[in-house]
């Protein structure tokens, strides 16, 4: 009898009981935590991983894109406490916010600097009115009317935490850079006078523009009167 057949027969057979049985994964993959034990890890998506839940990792870690970390101090700012943010999973001291001023002339016309913010001034008194001053032909010094009005005014500036742009004028008599100079120093002089009665320098800025915007038209002394001024701009 040829046993030739036969033997071949169980060989034939013992391959395929061997191909139905499948052999295990190689390292890392898995296809289920049995195969990735010897290495103390789990089996995620068909891939040996040091974790998958914070379940799978030691006391005080977590679990973060399948490795196991050291547990965030914090996740937001709410755990950290008054005065701390959570940066990077650590609370930290939280930076002080930078002052919106630190004097009255920082803040716009109308607020003050209060704690390092600017804050609305309601203290103004109701009958301030900025009129222009008005100066003698060629003259920029101040007379006593215009120095008794500009106290008043001092007073409602300081009040008021307000701001100006002192704006100069001149009459169209004498050269355009001679009016232009006289106009520069009237606005110069009302802003020394009032900064000589405690009005912040930095609330006060000034400009000068000659004859180039008259506030009446005319060659005579009604409209050259009326020209030689500094007006009040609020800024």
């Amino acid at each position: 009898m040829n046993q030739k057949p036969f033997v071949s027969f169980w060989i034939s057979l013992g391959l395929a009981l061997v191909a139905l049985s499948g052999c295990p994964p190689t390292y890392p993959k898995c296809e289920s935590d049995a195969n990735c034990k010897d290495k103390g890890e789990v089996c995620v998506q068909g891939q040996c991983q040091e974790c998958a839940t914070d379940a799978n990792c030691k006391s005080g870690f977590v679990c973060d894109a399948n490795k196991c970390v050291p547990k965030p101090e914090c996740t937001g700012d709410t755990g950290c406490g008054d005065g701390k943010k959570c940066r990077q999973g650590k609370c930290t001291i939280a930076e002080a916010p930078k002052p919106e001023c630190a004097a009255d002339e920082e803040c716009p016309s109308g607020t003050g600097c209060t704690k390092g913010k600017c804050v609305a001034v309601d203290t103004q008194p109701t009958n301030c009115k900025f009129d222009p001053v008005r100066f003698d032909f060629n003259e920029f010094n101040l007379s006593s009317n215009v120095q008794t009005t500009l106290s008043k005014y001092a007073d409602c500036i300081k009040k008021g935490s307000l701001r100006f742009t002192l704006e100069g004028n001149a009459d169209e008599r004498g050269t355009e850079e001679y009016n232009m100079v006289l106009s520069q120093k009237r606005a110069a002089s009302v802003r020394k006078y009032l900064v000589d009665l405690g009005v912040a320098g930095g609330s006060l800025d000034t400009v000068g523009y000659g004859e180039n915007k008259p506030a009446v038209s005319g060659s005579n002394e009604e409209a050259w009167s009326a020209n030689r001024r500094v007006e009040f701009k609020k800024r």
